[in-house]
């Protein structure tokens, strides 16, 4: 049985355009794959804390002898990774804000990159240590900026993934949703089209 890990980080929940389009491609590949599982999680309906000193470092103590508030601490991490852990494919839902990714994902992506549990550093340089897992991005922008230096969000979430060892990523765009009613109507339907490709 395969298990989806969708996440989703759009300010406006499922509302958002980003939401809709990962939402769309899980019900094709259940339609398709009935037999899989899914698992969300909202980051709008239940948001991470970001990070600061006492959460880091609880993450770098050793096991043994963290205090009891510093376990809690790392408990919230470790259900996380342990929730990715148990996927096999993860679907995220990426709005632009701003050039870049919302804080709330980067709040999760703090949360699950842990050296010596999601990786680890060796004599060759760092190790993902979350090989086998493939992933679907589906990105959508006010603008277009896909292949331009304003593209920071593509380079960042694929380097991030590859890191933790997972580096079959596949992007999946919706641009130029601000632009006019009918750029916006063409980039829904080519990502809507694409992403039942990929789900069948």
């Amino acid at each position: 049985m395969t298990t989806l890990l969708q996440i989703q980080s759009s300010l406006f929940s499922t509302d958002g355009q980003s939401s809709q389009l990962s939402n769309a491609f899980v019900s094709a590949w259940q339609r398709n794959q009935p037999d899989s599982q899914i698992k969300v999680r909202d980051l709008a309906l239940s948001p991470l804390p970001h990070l600061d000193a006492e959460r880091v470092t609880a993450f770098l103590a050793p096991e043994e002898s963290r205090t009891a508030m510093q376990q809690q601490l790392v408990k919230l991490s470790d259900n996380l990774i342990n929730e990715l852990k148990q996927s096999d494919i993860l679907v995220i839902g990426v709005p632009m804000y701003n050039f870049g990714i919302p804080s709330t994902l980067k709040a999760y992506f703090d949360h699950i990159a842990r050296a010596g549990v999601t990786f680890r550093y060796t004599e060759h340089g760092p190790e993902g240590l979350l090989a086998g897992k493939k992933a679907y991005i589906f990105a959508t922008r006010g603008g277009q900026y896909a292949g331009t230096a304003l593209d920071t969000q593509t380079a960042y979430v694929r380097d991030f993934l590859s890191f933790l060892g997972i580096t079959d990523v596949e992007f999946i765009y919706a641009e130029g949703l601000n632009m006019s009613a009918d750029v916006k109507e063409k980039a829904l339907v080519e990502a809507k089209v694409k992403l039942a490709a990929l789900a069948a």
